[in-house]
């Protein structure tokens, strides 16, 4: 068992952040760098299902609220919370920050992924998912809560591979599952055409011999 990192990597990449690694491959610390690379590798094949997700549930809540109200800007008519409410000055704000003239369109795409997850919360089951946005997932026909449930994950995922964190330790073939089973509810146009580009299952499949060194990570 090797116990010592690379003093370049520890410098460069920082040691709190590799201990988790080294935790996780039980203190030989050549498992952990090899772990780290392949952290890195499989988040890379996340981004592009993760992208899709994201542009498609964003699009079809707001084009659900638009056709609702009468009116592109519909959070000006639609009955947010506090906490919604907020998150939409914050990106108007940033938005007018760097924009001569803002749209509705640019502080759509200003809001966060966590912010159209919210509009499928509890709190506004009466106010937008049974009159609304039930609408925007035409395929599927379950329970708001579930839908609810794997978004949220599936948001926490996403900040997870955006930030850097580490996500060898989720069950990620459940999460790509679920990121094209709700991406289904939405377009299934749109997930067999990132299916068709996905490389995710073949890096899942390599993760044993990535990080016992039988082959070498790339990204």
């Amino acid at each position: 068992m090797n116990n010592r990192l690379p003093e370049w990597m520890a410098r460069d990449l920082s040691l709190p952040r590799l201990r988790r690694y080294i935790r996780a491959a039980h203190g030989d610390a050549r498992v952990a760098e090899r772990l780290y690379w392949w952290n890195i590798e499989v988040s890379a094949t996340l981004v592009g299902p993760l992208h899709c997700l994201e542009l498609a549930l964003r699009n079809a809540l707001h084009n659900a609220l638009v056709r609702h109200h009468g009116r592109p800007d519909w959070w000006e008519a639609a009955p947010l919370n506090e906490r919604g409410r907020g998150l939409v000055d914050g990106a108007r704000r940033s938005c007018e920050r760097r924009l001569r003239r803002t749209t509705p369109d640019d502080v759509v795409a200003e809001l966060t992924l966590g912010f159209w997850v919210s509009l499928l919360s509890s709190g506004y089951d009466r106010h937008f998912w049974v009159p609304v946005l039930n609408s925007a997932f035409p395929h599927y026909r379950g329970p708001r809560g579930r839908l609810y449930r794997d978004l949220t994950s599936l948001a926490l995922l996403r900040n997870r591979v955006m930030h850097h964190e580490p996500v060898h330790h989720r069950h990620l073939a459940a999460d790509h599952d679920s990121i094209y089973r709700v991406l289904g509810y939405l377009s299934p146009e749109l997930a067999k055409e990132a299916q068709a580009m996905d490389r995710f299952p073949a890096v899942l499949a390599d993760r044993a011999d990535v990080v016992g060194g039988a082959r070498p990570p790339r990204f």
